[in-house]
């Protein structure tokens, strides 16, 4: 089982908001805006847990508030 967690940043004015992908040690493996999914492929090697990672991302996350996701290898 692989472990990730999932952080959105709101933006301000005319940053847009961000996704912060962290590994289970919690360190910062990618930040790419939520519409971007050639971004989450690049970090994310595995094709299916990319695919995962997005439909959670594409459901709608919290602002400030991270989501622990455990994706069965």
């Amino acid at each position: 089982m692989t472990t990730f967690y999932l952080l959105k940043v709101k933006g301000k004015a005319k940053i847009p908001d961000y996704i912060q992908l962290r590994d289970d040690q919690l360190t910062l493996i990618g930040y790419f805006r939520p519409g971007r999914k050639e971004r989450l492929s690049k970090v994310v090697p595995n094709d299916a847990h990319a695919e995962q990672l997005q439909s959670i991302i594409d459901a709608g996350l919290e602002y400030g508030k991270m989501q622990k996701v455990d994706i069965k290898d």
